[in-house]
């Protein structure tokens, strides 16, 4: 990266794994760890339970008991550790073990809540030594380092010496590997659709760019058209426009200012593959069920949470103490995101994702997905969809009980899990969480949508899946105001939701599109939402579901009254983030509030770009659907960072999404992520240790890592996935 391209500087984690001994220490530099050199025997370091430290050639050597399942079952550590907040702290260490295994190195707090402000897992071999700083975010007396070696069914031993935690370092500076300056769509353009690239230049005047077939002949030439500072990632850059190229080809790459682009293609193929990938991504996510390597080859593993240990498994699964006063059997559905947790509120946009997918773009009826339930004669998004459905029907109260009719929030372990940890071998006890209106309106809105599809495939689901619908709405009704907690979040996400009356409003309109009864379509009418401008910032998530109905009311047949005006309104939406478009030096349909970009900021450009497209159908204008394929571009490479946010598409891609089971970077023997799936993407806050030891201080676009420790700026999820494929699906039938 160039030092003009981004003079930001900030505090960062350097890794080294090199053999020999630690860098040297400054004056001012002070050593925070007893004895770590093992000199004096082995104190002050402990061990758990069932581990003694010994001491081999002035190595301190556990033996590490096979049969645990979490990394801190099995740990060797040293307590009283002082950390200040914003000091930055050099943490090193020399140790082997056998082969494979992995060791989780932290710093963090010693007591409850146990808090890691700093982690890296390698994976260990021969003796070899390891090294990192990073910057505190808390200050405590209380601090602790620690080894955990747990997690392997069989035992194995570990060595470690010369541990260091040096206060006073100097903070390392982070300049994330950019690449040339040209930045591309490095997944593909279509031939007829717009062709735009952005280059990062301190040039204030137009440049030449050339375009190169993949042998370097120039096929075609132009002037770049400044666009100043990029606010977004504070950048000087320039426009490329090379839209007027229509012919297909393979290996081309864009040169200006003496940079040269990554290849990229112009075709649209790839966006069929593609299309399939997003979609396959749900299978592996799946709970209750085997995963097949003959049907997803490297990504097999054993049915989770089945009650089969060390599960405790969601085959009767209690609440959480004094919330109610029965199990439920929730197997089945998608694991939401990197950990074991199933949502309701996240489950139901996910499904609505999919499911439109189906109503709105024919082509998905034809997919096939390899899935168990392939061939069936039922399409194969139905049949993933329905492995989603069929848990969120089984989270509604039972009739008798005095909440029924009602839906549980959500279901996840009671404390959270360490990465990595295949879904089979959590041992973590599994709780439902008190009902809420949101979840309640999630599953009414989907059943409801679900009924109308499904009726022409299996009525009997159809008409259970109405039934429920029917009784969650009422039960909402009769409930407007059960909130989920904000507080509610260890062992799995909060998803709280202040604000309901836009599930209530989607809740009604996908029951107005099944039934076409008046009761449904005088509570759209009614709702504050109908006659309101909606299309925000983000337009949709699983926090904001009005958009949802406006786009369903807009595009499938119905007779509700004044649906002019909502087809209007779902336009002038899409002509808000086309105008965004416009004015970003990037191509971006996304313009947070003084630059500071959401958690799934990713999630938020995509889901804008699903209005775009609906105005496309609206409408028939070209400059929707050229505004969805130039939105597209950011995804796939043409952004600041100039990586594609796509697993397996692009020459470099985001690999290292956060997941306990697609986890390569923490083990190798395990997956990345499967090509097809959607990175979280920057996000201002940088909530987790990772990302705030790596990126402080950035600016927008530069609020990302493609590390799996980064679960504020690079988590996967079942609804980001959604509308990733519900674009890509509409752009594969576009050529």
């Amino acid at each position: 990266m160039h030092l003009w391209e981004r003079s930001l500087k900030i505090g960062a984690v350097a890794v080294l794994m090199v053999a020999g001994a630690a860098a040297p220490a400054h004056a001012e530099e002070v050593e925070q760890v007893l004895n770590g050199g093992f000199d004096n025997g082995a104190d002050p370091f402990w061990t758990n339970a069932g581990m003694t430290i010994g001491l081999t050639d002035g190595r301190a050597c556990v033996d590490v008991p096979g049969g645990t399942v979490n990394r801190w079952d099995a740990a060797v550590g040293q307590n009283d550790i002082d950390l200040v907040a914003g000091e930055t702290y050099r943490f090193s260490f020399d140790a082997s073990g056998d082969a494979g295994h992995v060791v989780r190195a932290i710093t963090g707090l010693a007591v409850d809540p146990y808090d890691t402000y700093f982690e890296q897992s390698p994976v260990l071999g021969d003796w070899q030594h390891y090294e990192w700083t990073f910057t505190a975010n808390a200050s405590t007396t209380q601090g602790q380092v620690a080894f955990q070696v747990g997690g392997s069914p069989d035992p194995w031993r570990f060595c470690v010496d010369n541990v260091s935690l040096v206060g006073g370092v100097p903070p390392e500076v982070y300049e994330p590997d950019t690449g040339p300056r040209v930045r591309v769509n490095q997944v593909a353009y279509l031939p007829d659709g717009p062709k735009t690239a952005t280059l990062v230049t301190p040039a204030t005047t137009a440049l030449l760019w050339e375009l190169r077939d993949k042998s370097g002949k120039v096929v075609k030439r132009g002037r770049s058209t400044p666009r100043g500072v990029d606010a977004s990632s504070g950048q000087n850059v320039h426009t490329i426009d090379f839209s007027g190229y229509r012919h297909r080809a393979s290996g081309l790459t864009l040169s200006a200012d003496g940079e040269t682009s990554r290849p990229f293609d112009i075709t649209s193929q790839v966006y069929d593959r593609l299309r399939a990938d997003a979609l396959k991504m749900y299978y592996t996510q799946r709970s209750g069920i085997e995963i097949r390597d003959d049907l997803r080859p490297g990504y097999a593993r054993p049915a989770g949470h089945v009650d089969v240990a060390p599960n405790q498994g969601d085959g009767a699964v209690p609440c959480q103490p004094g919330v109610c006063d029965y199990t439920l059997d929730v197997r089945g559905g998608w694991y939401d995101a990197g950990d074991h947790g199933k949502y309701v509120v996240n489950g139901g946009i996910s499904v609505w994702g999919l499911l439109a997918e189906y109503e709105h773009n024919r082509g998905s009826r034809k997919l096939n997905l390899a899935i168990p339930e392939s061939g069936n004669r039922v399409p194969d998004i139905l049949d993933e969809a329905r492995w989603e459905l069929e848990f969120l029907l089984s989270m509604q109260v039972p009739a008798g009980k005095p909440t029924a009719g009602l839906v549980h929030h959500k279901i996840h372990d009671q404390a959270w899990t360490g990465l990595p940890l295949m879904p089979h071998l959590d041992p973590q006890p599994r709780e439902l969480h008190p009902v809420s209106t949101a979840a309640t309106l999630n599953l009414a809105a989907t059943a409801a949508q679900a009924a109308r599809i499904y009726a022409r495939y299996d009525r009997a689901f159809a008409t259970r899946a109405l039934k429920a619908a029917r009784t969650a709405y009422a039960a909402a009704k009769a409930h407007p105001d059960l909130l989920a907690p904000e507080s509610d979040g260890v062992g799995g996400g909060a998803y709280n939701d202040a604000k309901v009356t836009d599930d209530f409003y989607w809740a009604a309109a996908e029951l107005y599109l099944t039934t076409g009864e008046r009761k449904y379509a005088a509570d759209v009418l009614a709702a504050p939402e109908h006659t309101t401008d909606v299309f925000g910032q983000v337009s949709f998530d699983w926090a904001s579901t009005a958009a949802a109905a406006k786009i369903d009311l807009a595009l499938l047949p119905n007779r509700l009254p004044g649906l002019s005006s909502v087809k209007s309104q779902v336009v002038k939406g899409a002509d808000k983030y086309l105008a965004i478009q416009r004015q970003h030096p990037y191509g971006v349909a996304y313009a947070p509030a003084d630059n500071v970009w959401d958690w799934g900021s990713n999630s938020a450009i995509a889901n804008n770009l699903v209005v775009v497209a609906a105005a496309h159908r609206i409408t028939g204008k070209d400059r929707y659907r050229d505004g969805l394929l130039t939105g597209l571009d950011y995804l796939f490479g043409r952004n600041a960072l100039n990586i594609s946010y796509v697993t397996g598409y692009g020459e470099v891609a985001a690999q290292n999404q956060h997941s306990r089971w697609y986890a390569a970077q923490l083990d190798p023997s395990l997956p990345h992520p499967p090509a097809g799936t959607l990175a979280g993407g920057p996000n201002s806050s940088i909530q987790d240790p990772v990302a705030q030891s790596l990126l402080k201080g950035c600016t927008g676009q530069f609020c990302y890592i493609d590390d799996i420790g980064s679960w504020a700026t690079n988590e996967l999820t079942i609804n980001w996935n959604a509308a990733l494929a519900h674009l890509i699906g509409y752009v594969a039938e576009l050529d």
